[in-house]
């Protein structure tokens, strides 16, 4: 048994010999900066770390198609989306915001933990429209399908809306999200940020004063409706034709014309 016992290290007392101090090596070379494409990128991995597991990532199932009529009618008017067909300049572009990550390899699933965090918990955060997005603008399954549908799409190279029946005048009323803020009974949109067309448009409209209300939407403010929300850009963004094809299409579409009798004048009418 006396076998088992610890045996006592030996003490000395002498001093141990003194050497030179220990220093770390020099690196023979500066880290070299990180690039502007890799910053924001190691960014967005960062922040869908953090994301991923608070969003419920796979908890439930996403409907794509839903999730875009809700970005059209929701998120339209401030973010621009070339599969959404969405113009809105208040907020970033999110073709811009996620083409580098897209190019660097994340995949859907990063960016959807992203804009969960980032529709749940707005950055910046104020009262101010201008700078930060209204917390909680989509929630639930809302929620889950917009990100969803960003994820699949956003800064996809090439991406383009969906071809829709109706003629070229629908497709530019659907390419340019005028459904995400105008109910159109004949475009199966229920935006509700400005006015409904099938109401709004009356028999009194020409095409001139149809085509001033595209290009210059503060001529003339429909009641109950604020100004400076609709973007003042569609005169410079619509080719001449693309212009004359939606006003044909709205006429066509509403009381103003087609259901209503409405006139068809030139501009000068």
């Amino acid at each position: 048994m006396n076998r088992l016992k610890r045996t006592p290290l030996a003490r000395s007392n002498k001093p141990l010999p003194e050497g030179p101090p220990y220093r770390l090596r020099r690196a023979s070379r500066r880290m070299q900066k990180l690039s502007k494409t890799i910053r924001p990128v190691l960014a967005l991995a960062a922040l869908a770390a953090v994301a991923l597991p608070a969003s419920g990532c796979g908890t439930s199932s996403a409907d794509t198609a839903r999730g875009r009529a809700l970005f059209v009618q929701r998120c339209g008017a401030c973010h621009t989306m070339a599969e959404a067909g969405t113009s809105g300049t208040q907020g970033p572009n999110l073709d811009d915001a996620f083409a580098a990550a897209r190019s660097a390899g994340e995949g859907g699933d990063t960016i959807e933990g992203v804009v969960k965090a980032q529709v749940e918990y707005p950055r910046p955060s104020n009262d101010n429209p201008a700078v930060s997005m209204p917390a909680d603008i989509v929630t639930g399954q809302d929620l889950e399908d917009v990100a969803a549908y960003v994820g699949l799409y956003a800064g996809v190279p090439g991406a383009a809306p969906p071809r829709v029946p109706g003629g070229p005048g629908a497709q530019v009323f659907a390419n340019n999200g005028c459904g995400g803020c105008h109910t159109l009974a004949a475009a199966n949109a229920g935006g509700v940020t400005g006015p409904n067309l099938d109401e709004v448009l009356t028999p009194a409209d020409s095409m001139a004063a149809i085509e001033e209300m595209v290009v210059d939407p503060n001529a003339e403010i429909a009641k109950g409706y604020p100004p400076n929300v609709m973007p003042s850009n569609f005169g410079q963004i619509l080719s001449a034709k693309e212009l004359s094809d939606l006003v044909e299409y709205l006429i066509e579409s509403t009381p103003a014309g087609g259901k209503g009798g409405g006139s068809k004048q030139s501009k000068s009418g």
